[in-house]
């Protein structure tokens, strides 16, 4: 029998590494974004479209409506991907049910594959500072449902479209204040604290569907942060300039642990890698190792 030619073996070899070097990790899934028109929500966009994931990119307010239209045609320029706008107000008992239908409604038609979705990021939130006496029923009522209601009934909304093959990636956007215990978070932080314990709990609900997760920002550059109050930034110092990664880089950083939303949208990323597979369930830090400050 005749050897094979190795300069043959190679070159095939060659041909199969080109090959599978050009396919993105995330090339043909379908991410939806809540609150993606800025901020974390837009960086998680930017992040996942570079590796191939087409983005369905929910925005609430008619003010959102223009920032979240140019990402669209910036992604859809930049990567080869197909991109959808969705005004949805995730925050009223119809506002989940029907982003996911306008989704299915573009997307069906641009595949000859069964409607599926891949991956959901749970980005969207809101959140105020307020002691035991000055909170109002109202913002308590507000924070809970878009925070938490929100979340839980896009989940209802997108189940039947997340197939039974454990390939699916959900990444809930908690925060550093469901466990620190910030003055004047009491509402915000216990948002929060909810949607890490329904974390743990879809991970099993859906543990035949998809991954769950959530990750825990601390200070991010953000509109949010832009608009926080002097003391309660003050009153992060004793956190944030005793984390291990808060020291600042000249010329790179410009407060202790106040990070470009990119660094979250790195961690979002991984978790909805191939890889991540085996991990469910998690809180998975994103905050410079606040926690482990005090």
């Amino acid at each position: 029998m005749k050897s094979p030619n190795l300069n043959s073996c190679l070159g095939v070899a060659s041909t199969v590494l080109q090959h599978t070097s050009t396919r993105l990790p995330l090339e043909g899934k379908l991410a939806l974004i809540t609150g993606a028109s800025r901020g974390i929500g837009a960086a998680i966009a930017r992040n996942l479209a570079s590796k191939g994931s087409s983005i369905a990119l929910n925005f609430t307010s008619d003010s959102s409506a223009a920032h979240c239209e140019a990402l669209r045609k910036e992604l859809e320029s930049q990567y080869p991907v197909k991109c959808l706008s969705v005004k949805a107000d995730i925050g009223t008992p119809f506002g989940p049910a029907s982003l996911v239908e306008a989704i299915k409604s573009h997307f069906n038609h641009t595949s000859s594959q069964p409607f599926q979705i891949d991956i959901v990021i749970n980005n969207a939130g809101v959140a105020s500072n307020a002691t035991i006496e000055e909170f109002k029923v109202e913002e308590f009522e507000r924070m809970y449902r878009i925070n938490v209601l929100g979340p839980l009934l896009l989940m209802q909304a997108v189940l039947p479209y997340l197939l039974p093959d454990r390939s699916g990636r959900i990444v809930n956007l908690s925060s550093i204040s469901s466990t620190e215990g910030f003055t004047g978070q009491s509402v915000y932080g216990g948002t929060k604290a909810a949607l890490e314990a329904m974390t743990r709990t879809w991970a099993r609900e859906l543990a035949e569907r998809c991954t769950v997760n959530a990750i825990n920002p601390g200070p991010v550059k953000t509109d949010m942060w832009d608009r926080m109050p002097p003391e309660h930034r003050g009153g992060l110092r004793p956190w944030t300039s005793h984390s291990p990664l808060a020291a600042v880089r000249e010329g790179v950083d410009e407060e202790d642990l106040v990070r470009d939303a990119s660094f979250v949208a790195g961690i979002v990323a991984m978790l909805c890698s191939e890889d991540s597979g085996w991990c469910t369930g998690q809180v998975v830090c994103a905050n410079g190792g606040m926690r482990m400050a005090i």
